[in-house]
C-alpha cells in the first residue's frame, strides 16, 4: 500500500496534475480518495502506475471529449466522458491515459483486500473482479452524489472531518462492491447497536469533538466490522457517526453561547470546529439561525 502510485501526490504526479487525497485504514489495508485537477495540462501519455491489485473508480467533474485509454499497452475504444460520468480502471492492468484536454476528477482507490473486507462484513461471497467496459463512462447517480458530498472537503481539507470522509469513502467502496462486483449479502442485517455499544460510541464521540477517531476504531470498540457498525449505528440513531458528531458539537455550542466572555471563535474551537466560519456554516444549517442570532436570543 505504501508504494502505490494510484492515489495521492504520486497519482497526481503521474497525471501531471494537482492532487488532494484522503486515506483511511481498513483492517490490514487502506482505501483512498483523490481529487486531481489540471486546467492547462502538458499533453502526452500519463506516467505508468505501479503494479497493484486494486481498482480506481473515478467520477468526472468536467467533460473530457476524447478519452484515450490504454490497458496493458493496448488502446481501448476512444470515448467521450461527460461531467458526472463514472469510469472504472483495473490498476493491475497498467492503465495509462492520453492527456489531451483539461481535466478534473475524483478517484476512489479500492484494493482487492478492501473489497474482500467489505464483502466479509456483509457476510457475502468474496469479490473476484469489478465489471466494467474499458474506457467507457456510466451514469451512476450514487457515485455522483457521494463525490458531490466531498466537494467541500476537497475545497477546504483543513476543515474536513476525518470521520465524514471515511464514511463516504467506505460507502463508495460498498456501492462499487454491490453494483460492479455483484456483492449480495447472505442475509439482511438485523437490529442496531446494543445499548452498551451505543453508549460506548456516543461517549467516545462526545469526548473527541474534533472527530479524529476513525470508523474502524469505533467499530473495534463494538466488536463489529466497519460496514456492519455503520449500518447498525444509523439504524440505532437515524444518523451517521459524522452527523451525530455535528449535532453534538452544535448542542455543545448552544450551551456555551450565553457566556459573553467567550467569543464565537473561542466557542468554535472549543466545540471542535476548524474555525469560526466553519462553526457558523454548520450551526446555521442545523439550528436554522446563525450563532450570533442564537446568542442575541439568549438575552
Amino acid at each position: 500500500m505504501e508504494d502505490s502510485t494510484a492515489y495521492g501526490e504520486a497519482f497526481g504526479d503521474r497525471l501531471r496534475a494537482r492532487a488532494t487525497s484522503f486515506v483511511r485504514s481498513l483492517s490490514n489495508t487502506s482505501i483512498a480518495v483523490t481529487e486531481v485537477r489540471a486546467d492547462n495540462p502538458e499533453h502526452g501519455l500519463s506516467g505508468q502506475l505501479s503494479h497493484d491489485d486494486a481498482f480506481l473508480v473515478a467520477v468526472m467533474l468536467r467533460d473530457y471529449p476524447a478519452h484515450e485509454y490504454f490497458e496493458d499497452g493496448r488502446i481501448a475504444d476512444v470515448t467521450s466522458l461527460k461531467t458526472g460520468d463514472t469510469v472504472l480502471y483495473d490498476v493491475k492492468r497498467s492503465p495509462q491515459f492520453v492527456i489531451n484536454n483539461p481535466f478534473h476528477s475524483v478517484h476512489f482507490y479500492f484494493p482487492r483486500s478492501a473489497l474482500e473486507l467489505v464483502a466479509e462484513g456483509s457476510e457475502a461471497k468474496p469479490i473476484d473482479e469489478l465489471r466494467y467496459q474499458p474506457g467507457a463512462g456510466v451514469d451512476d447517480i450514487v457515485m455522483r452524489g457521494l463525490v458531490a458530498s466531498l466537494r467541500q472537503a476537497f475545497e477546504h481539507p483543513e476543515q474536513a472531518s476525518r470521520l465524514f470522509v471515511e464514511h463516504v469513502t467506505l460507502a463508495a467502496c460498498t456501492h462499487a462492491a454491490k453494483i460492479y462486483g455483484g456483492m449480495r449479502p447472505a442475509r439482511p442485517t438485523q437490529g442496531g447497536l446494543a445499548p452498551w455499544q451505543r453508549r460506548r460510541v456516543e461517549e467516545t464521540l462526545a469526548a473527541d469533538l474534533e472527530g479524529d477517531i476513525s470508523l474502524a476504531d469505533l467499530a473495534n470498540d463494538c466488536g463489529l466490522s466497519t460496514s456492519h457498525f455503520s449500518r447498525a449505528f444509523r439504524q440505532s440513531t437515524g444518523l451517521s457517526p459524522h452527523q451525530w458528531l455535528l449535532r453534538h458539537r452544535v448542542d455543545r455550542a448552544k450551551s456555551l453561547l450565553p457566556d459573553r466572555k467567550l467569543s464565537l471563535s473561542d466557542i468554535a474551537l472549543a466545540c471542535g470546529f476548524a474555525d469560526q466560519s466553519h462553526f457558523t456554516r454548520v450551526f446555521a444549517r442545523l439550528a436554522g439561525i446563525s450563532p450570533g442570532a442564537w446568542r442575541r436570543n439568549c438575552d
